[in-house]
């Protein structure tokens, strides 16, 4: 992923709009260590459209277990934990859509949606994935799942805050 162009620091001024993740620890804040994580469990945790400006769509997912996820849901742990929790080299029975982010000017054109389908089907090759949890930060958010959900065939599951 691209440093130098002018829509990385686009992409970092909306994920820190919406998901406000300097302003909650509990959040996942991806750092070196992270990314190498992530790479760990699985190659395709981290999804990227970019042009000659930059990334344009920036997906997040993780692949998991129920049990860790029914245990977010239940509050028990936080977003953090998700991650530190799970293991490389673990079954994974579903999935948690973490972030998709997305300029304003590329919404809408089912980029980010076929980006994550790519994603998820990529991790489903060694995993038997049956599941979809989101923390929806905005409405859009939520449609995003839910179509992901019906093209995947998933069950689909959302986390509140509250």
């Amino acid at each position: 992923m691209s440093h130098s162009r002018p829509n990385f620091n686009r992409m970092l001024t909306l994920i820190d709009e919406v998901f406000a993740t300097r302003n909650d620890p509990e959040q996942i804040q991806v750092n070196q260590q992270q990314l190498k994580k992530l790479q760990k469990i699985h190659p395709a945790t981290l999804s990227e459209l970019a042009n000659e400006e930059g990334p344009v769509i920036w997906v997040l997912i993780i692949p998991t277990t129920k049990k860790i996820m029914n245990d977010f849901l239940e509050h028990k742990i936080s977003e953090k934990d998700i991650l530190s929790k799970t293991k490389a080299g673990d079954s994974y029975d579903c999935i948690y859509l973490c972030s998709a982010t997305t300029l304003a000017e590329f919404r809408g054109k089912g980029e980010t949606k076929n980006i994550c389908i790519k994603a998820i089907r990529s991790i489903c090759e060694t995993n038997s994935i049956k599941n979809l949890f989101v923390w929806p930060f905005t409405q859009e958010g939520e449609l995003l799942a839910k179509k992901i959900a019906e093209s995947c065939k998933f069950d689909l599951f959302f986390y509140s805050k509250i």
